[in-house]
């Protein structure tokens, strides 16, 4: 089974992407908005196209978000099937398709599925 994985935005240095295997489940960073506001940290876990019920808070530190984001998803993964992992691989490859196509100038086809692999 899959470990949860934690990746730097490549847009953000203040935030951290959550992984299960290959699939973006979640989402840890900064607060934006009131610097000197608390809590800092926000949470959020979950994915679409999945289950549902997506899940977030905040936190005071950096150090305790990652805490509070693993028992919410010890919750939420129960929860999960293969075909809602699959919903979502085949989600990104249909987003990744249709940007390709409109940078050519071309229409997305209504039946187009992705390539099995």
């Amino acid at each position: 089974m899959p470990e949860l994985t934690r990746r730097r935005d490549p847009h953000r240095k203040d935030c951290w992407l959550i992984y299960f295997g290959d699939v973006h489940v979640g989402t840890i960073a900064r607060a934006a908005g009131n610097p000197n506001a608390e809590p800092q940290w926000k949470w959020l876990c979950g994915f679409y196209p999945g289950p549902g019920d997506q899940r977030g808070a905040t936190a005071d530190t950096f150090e305790a978000a990652p805490t509070l984001f693993e028992a919410a998803w010890k919750n939420y993964l129960p929860r999960c099937t293969e075909a809602d992992f699959a919903a979502w691989r085949h989600q990104q490859l249909w987003t990744a398709e249709k940007y390709r196509r409109l940078d050519r100038g071309e229409r997305m086809p209504p039946d187009w599925r992705p390539p099995h692999g």
